[in-house]
């Protein structure tokens, strides 16, 4: 699991939920420190990506991760605080799912699990 979000807090937060429910967790404060973990591999089951970042933003990331063959395949739900029509531009992007910030536990979880679940490459770590 690859958590992408510029806010620290909510990165740790949701990086120390997903670990108590036995994912092994990484993290990244921009898509441009994302891209390095990925290739740093190994490659997670599922990226949890905010949009509005700093540095590389969610639509960049996610433009450079599909044009790489290496990395193009992980999954994507994007976690955001922005409204539908931001998201809507990124339809094209093969996104899994959407979570609209404040993201609440339960949908957090089930969208975790249902995605994770179904391309399991290193996700729970039990």
């Amino acid at each position: 699991m690859l958590v992408v979000d510029d806010d620290e807090d909510l990165r740790r937060t949701v990086t120390m939920v997903l670990a108590e429910e036995g994912y092994r967790v990484l993290e990244a404060a921009n898509g441009a420190e994302a891209l390095s973990r990925l290739h740093d591999g190994p490659l997670p089951d599922l990226i949890l990506l905010d949009l509005m970042m700093p540095v590389m933003n969610g639509e960049q990331f996610r433009r450079a991760q599909r044009a790489d063959p290496e990395i193009a395949e992980v999954p994507v739900v994007v976690m955001t605080a922005a409204g539908s029509r931001a998201v809507e531009p990124m339809a094209s992007l093969g996104l899994t799912r959407v979570l609209h910030k404040p993201v609440g536990l339960e949908p957090l979880l089930s969208a975790v699990d249902e995605v994770a679940s179904g391309n399991e490459r290193n996700g729970r770590a039990k």
